[in-house]
């Protein structure tokens, strides 16, 4: 098609970031408003693309090629499968929520200048992280993707550092610097693994003197290119290249994942940032590592990632329990979720390596199931904390006797949180364990553990916040307002909807998942029936 849907898709709402900054200081109900209606109008161009794919057409399709940098090879070249058209859509249905809850997360303080402009910028960094992540789904130029995948590093920092959580127990000054800290350790992590992977980007152009993905994974193949083209002969790559090579990609995005034990700046980043913000970070932008596992490191690497497949298992494993373990013994809520977000990202991970189609269909269902429950959780935890003014478990009791509408939402997003039958999660959940027993049933019976944790740390966590005697500080707490209901009704019903038809999804990811397959040169193992026993039953 002429029309460069995909583009267009990206730059709406980073051109809306520039004209949201530009609104003047004094107009910044203005600003929100008009951050809104650009996350929704991104939201209809999301759902144009999704109507436009063809889950049984080419693998990539709405392909945008221009020339870029034409000395080196590097193209501005866009395609989506149907694992980045499942996430475009994440994207884009939840940025509006985030605009929503963060309404007045960035309003000015009184003390402040009326020339400052907080809300302005807020939401612009807000819009400019979509486009970026929008992008980075879209991108088939391992370039293009790299300079995305770190440019989207500067606006996180700023909402992160600049636009932290004002629950903070300990003064203003201390409150800045465990921000600073945060940003600044957000920061460094993941310049580390984008500085590493430049290296691998530069060693895999040297060998294949060219940054397209499709070229390059149809050279490897030695056919025709996956978007319909020629792939322009075979590409030979030594073993010991192909694996330092898919340990650079593979390092950078573990850390955005994160990966166990490459974590840590997760659990600082969504506990000091805004309750939006780290819906942000875990729901959006850590997803760019997961996806770019399957897209680059699976479709550029195939003999590496088989591997590296057992050490990446092992991680994984260690992610699901540790962060499982760790989200138990939690005071703080954000910090809480936060980690039993590393351990749902180790289920993603483990899904991705299981190198079985249901465990990858599974993995990519949880991308987007993750995403949502999260969202949902996270957002009602931030409702409540920005009433009491404290993140710490122990300062709530008897919630639901006098905000029984914020209690009960709060309990549903938990359920999703940990799979609960009927809700998204367990769906994506299921699969990848089944997908993981069929190839690693030892590492499938450790994973369930993760399962059975998840149920301990959502279910005290309901306990000691929203049961039991009414503490004397929430007596006077309000229910949900219609804004925070607007936010969080959608999000459950995508839940429910997800939870008992999940055919809209699967339709579109499955086709995308065997040609993953295929790149790997991977089949479903066969189950082991005892043919002549059954020939005898019957």
């Amino acid at each position: 098609m002429s029309f460069p849907l995909l583009t267009v898709t990206a730059a709406v709402p980073a051109i809306g970031a520039v004209l949201t900054a530009a609104v003047p200081a004094a107009r910044r109900t203005a600003a929100k408003w008009l951050a809104l209606l650009v996350s929704l109008a991104t939201l209809v161009l999301a759902g144009i693309v999704f109507a436009r794919f063809e889950p049984g057409g080419d693998r990539y399709q709405l392909v945008e090629s221009h020339a870029w940098i034409k000395d080196f090879g590097v193209r501005y070249e866009l395609g989506v499968d149907g694992i980045g058209v499942a996430l475009i859509g994440l994207t884009a249905l939840l940025i509006p929520f985030i605009v929503l809850a963060g309404w007045h997360d960035a309003d000015p303080l009184e003390t402040q200048s009326k020339r400052w402009r907080p809300t302005q910028g807020f939401f612009a960094l807000i819009l400019m992280v979509e486009a970026m992540v929008i992008l980075s789904f879209e991108a088939t130029d391992v370039f293009l993707f790299y300079i995305l995948f770190e440019a989207m590093l500067i606006p996180m920092y700023f909402l992160i550092g600049g636009f932290g959580d004002r629950a903070h127990s300990g003064s203003d000054e201390n409150a800045a610097a465990q921000r600073s800290y945060a940003a600044v350790k957000f920061l460094l992590y993941n310049l580390a693994g984008g500085l590493i992977m430049l290296a691998a980007v530069i060693g895999l152009y040297v060998v294949a003197g060219n940054f397209s993905l499709t070229e390059i994974a149809a050279a490897r193949a030695g056919g025709t290119s996956h978007a319909g083209g020629v792939g322009g002969g075979s590409l030979e790559m030594a073993t010991s290249t192909e694996r330092w090579l898919f340990l650079g990609f593979f390092f950078a995005f573990a850390v955005k994942a994160p990966l166990w034990p490459l974590h840590t700046w997760l659990p600082n980043a969504m506990g000091e940032a805004t309750a939006p913000v780290a819906v942000l970070i875990t729901a959006v932008v850590d997803k760019v590592g997961t996806f770019a596992m399957l897209r680059f490191c699976l479709g550029l690497f195939p003999e590496a990632s088989k591997w590296a497949t057992p050490a990446i298992v092992v991680l994984a494993l260690i992610s699901i329990v540790y962060g499982a373990l760790l989200a138990v013994g939690q005071r703080d809520i954000k910090r809480l979720v936060a980690y039993a977000s590393i351990s749902h990202f180790g289920f993603i991970i483990l899904g991705i390596f299981a190198m079985t189609s249901q465990g990858q269909s599974g993995a990519t269902l949880y991308m987007v199931n993750h995403g949502v429950s999260t969202a949902a959780l996270m957002l009602v935890a931030g409702f409540l904390i920005s009433r009491r003014g404290s993140r710490l478990i122990a300062d709530y009791g008897g919630v639901q006797k006098v905000a029984p509408v914020l209690a009960g939402t709060f309990l549903i997003g938990g359920l999703a949180t940990l799979s609960l039958p009927g809700l998204a999660p367990f769906v994506s959940e299921f699969l990848v364990l089944v997908g993981t027993f069929a190839r690693y049933p030892v590492a499938g019976i450790i994973a369930t553990t993760g399962i059975v944790l998840a149920a301990l740390y959502v279910l005290v966590l309901y306990q000691r916040t929203m049961t039991g005697p009414v503490k004397e500080e929430v007596r006077s707490m309000p229910d949900l307002r219609p804004r925070e209901l607007a936010v969080v009704a959608p999000l459950i019903a995508v839940l429910l909807f997800l939870g008992v038809f999940p055919k809209p999804l699967t339709d579109v990811v499955n086709p995308a998942v065997q040609h993953t397959m295929s790149d790997v040169q991977r089949t479903d193992p066969q189950p082991e029936v005892p043919v002549q026993n059954v020939e005898a039953a019957k």
